[in-house]
C-alpha cells in the first residue's frame, strides 16, 4: 500500500477522530488541527491523539505543506485559514465522507448503518459482535464504543482490523449518504431531523438500493415502505410477522432486556446489558446484519449480550448523594423520546438539562421537540433548556430556548430556561434530592459530560 499525507481540519470532531484513526492505522502519515485546540479545551483527546503519532498544529495554515491531502469536515467553512493555504497550495482535498467512502467501498465485505437514530449503537454491536467472534473488523464510529476503551484508547470510537470487513455509521444530514456502495446497508427508522421527509427518502431508498442486501426494520413505518420498493431487502422486527429476523417475548428491566430472536424456523435467546425498548429493536438490527454476513445468528446472540454500550448513550456517569447522573446524546424528537421512555422506568424524580444542537434546529424541528418533551415528562419532572450550541456565523436565531421553553408549556409541559452553566448547576444542587435522576441531553458540544462529570462531584461534596 501506498503511503499518503492527510491533514484533518478538525480532527477532534466525532466524525473525524475515529477516520483520523483508522487512516493512521492503516500506516498513512496523518497531521491535523482542531479549534478546540486551539482554545485549549479538551486536552486529553489530543494527547490521545498524539500518542497515536499524529501531529497537532493550531488551525491556522501553518501545519499544510506540499504533497498532503485536506480532508475536512461538515462544519469547516472555506474561510478558515487552513483551507485557504491548503487552496494556495493546490492540494487534494476531501470531505469527511469521501474519504470514509473511499475506505467502506473498496472493502470486499462492508456493512454501512444508516438512519436518524440508533447508528452509532448499531455500528457498535456489530463490530462488537464480528470482534467477539474473531472476525476482526474494522469499524468507523461516530461515538466511543465501551467494549474498546483502554488505557491506551480512552476514545476508542474507532476499531482498527481487517481493512476488508469495514463497518461505519453513515450519515444523511449532509447528502453524503450517496457516496456509499455497502454489501450491507442497515436502515433503522426515518424520521424528522436534519432534512424534509421527501428528501429523506430519496436519500435512503438510493442508500439501500446500492446495497447487496438491504436490512430495514419493518416495525417502522418509512423504513417498511422503502423496504417494500426493493427486491434485496431482509426485514426485521418485533411486530412485523413477516420479517426474516423477529424478535418475540421482550422484557424490559431497568439495566437492560431480554427476547428471543428467531430465524429460519429457529429461536435463540439474548440477554442484554444496555436498557430501552429502542436498543433491543437497535440489537435486532445487529443481528439481522451479521447474519447477512454469514455469522450464525446462535453465534451473535450469545455474544451481543457483552455489549457494554457506548459513551454518552444513556450513560450513567456516577451517584452523588443519592442522585444518580446520566449523560445522553438525545438531540431530536425521535432520540428524545426513546431517551425519556427509558427514564420513564426509573423511580424517583427526572430532573433532565436540555442544550439544543443548535438554532437551525429548533427553527426546522422546534415544535415536534417541544411536542416530544411535553409528552415524556412526568408531572413531577423538571426541565431546565440552556442555550442552544452557537459556532458562530449568520444562523437565524430568532427561535432559541426562550422560544421553545414557552412552546414546550403551549403543548402542555412545564419547562425552564436557564442560559448559563453555572446558573443551571447551582439550580440542580439546590433542587435533586436522594432517589432523583439528572439526565444531560444534547449533541455537538463534548463539554456536556464535563459537566455531568463535575456534577457528581458537586452532588457528593454537597451531601
Amino acid at each position: 500500500m501506498s503511503q499518503s499525507s492527510y491533514f484533518f481540519c478538525g480532527v477532534g470532531g466525532s466524525g473525524m477522530l475515529p477516520l483520523a484513526c483508522i487512516v493512521r492505522a492503516q500506516g498513512h502519515r496523518v497531521a491535523g488541527s482542531d479549534r478546540a485546540l486551539d482554545a485549549g479545551r479538551l486536552a486529553p483527546k489530543f494527547d490521545f491523539l498524539r500518542s497515536l503519532g499524529i501531529q497537532l498544529f493550531r488551525q491556522d495554515g501553518s501545519g499544510l505543506t506540499e504533497g498532503m491531502i485536506l480532508v475536512t469536515s461538515a462544519a469547516v467553512e472555506e474561510t478558515i485559514p487552513d483551507v485557504i493555504r491548503a487552496r494556495e497550495l493546490g492540494l487534494a482535498h476531501l470531505t469527511r465522507p469521501q474519504l470514509l467512502a473511499q475506505l467502506l467501498n473498496a472493502a470486499q465485505r462492508s456493512v454501512a448503518v444508516g438512519g436518524t437514530s440508533g447508528k452509532s449503537t448499531v455500528t457498535g454491536m456489530i463490530g462488537w459482535i464480528l470482534f467477539a467472534l474473531n472476525r476482526q473488523p474494522t469499524v468507523m464510529n461516530g461515538a466511543v464504543m465501551k467494549n474498546f476503551v483502554a488505557p491506551s484508547a480512552p476514545f476508542a470510537s474507532a476499531l482498527v482490523g481487517d481493512p476488508e470487513l469495514f463497518v461505519s455509521e453513515v450519515d444523511e444530514s449532509d447528502g453524503s449518504i450517496a457516496l456509499y456502495r455497502p454489501e450491507v446497508a442497515v436502515l433503522n427508522n426515518v424520521s424528522l431531523d436534519h432534512k424534509e421527509m421527501d428528501e429523506l427518502r430519496h436519500l435512503f431508498g438510493g442508500f439501500l438500493h446500492r446495497a447487496r442486501v438491504a436490512v430495514v426494520n419493518l416495525d417502522d413505518p418509512e423504513s417498511r415502505m422503502l423496504g417494500e420498493q426493493l427486491g434485496n431487502a431482509s426485514g426485521y422486527g418485533f411486530d412485523s410477522p413477516g420479517a426474516a429476523v423477529i424478535g418475540r417475548d421482550l422484557q424490559l428491566g431497568s439495566d437492560g432486556s431480554t427476547f428471543m430472536v428467531e430465524a429460519d424456523g429457529q429461536r435463540w435467546p439474548v440477554q442484554l446489558s444496555v436498557p430501552g425498548r429502542h436498543n433491543a429493536s437497535n440489537a435486532l438490527a445487529a443481528l439481522a446484519a451479521v447474519r447477512a454476513l454469514g455469522v450464525p445468528l446462535a453465534e451473535a446472540a450469545e455474544v451481543i449480550g457483552r455489549f457494554a454500550g457506548l459513551k454518552r448513550r444513556l450513560e450513567t456517569v456516577g451517584t452523588g448523594g443519592g442522585v444518580t447522573v446520566i449523560d445522553d446524546f438525545a438531540h431530536n424528537p425521535d432520540k428524545i423520546a426513546a431517551t425519556l421512555a427509558t427514564l420513564a422506568s426509573r423511580s424517583g424524580r427526572k430532573l433532565v438539562v436540555f442544550q439544543p444542537h443548535g438554532y437551525g434546529p429548533l427553527a426546522k424541528m422546534g415544535d415536534e421537540l417541544a411536542a416530544t418533551f411535553a409528552q415524556g415528562l412526568g408531572a413531577g419532572d423538571l426541565l431546565i433548556l440552556s442555550d442552544p450550541v452557537y459556532q458562530g456565523g449568520t444562523v437565524d436565531r430568532t427561535r432559541g430556548s426562550d422560544w421553545l421553553a414557552e412552546a414546550i408549556r403551549r403543548a402542555g409541559g412545564e419547562a425552564e430556561h436557564i442560559a448559563a452553566r453555572p446558573d443551571i448547576a447551582a439550580r440542580l444542587l439546590a433542587e435533586a434530592r436522594n432517589g432523583d435522576t439528572i439526565a444531560i441531553l444534547g449533541a455537538r458540544d463534548d463539554t456536556l459530560s464535563e459537566f455531568a462529570a463535575d456534577l457528581v462531584g458537586n452532588l457528593a461534596a454537597r451531601s
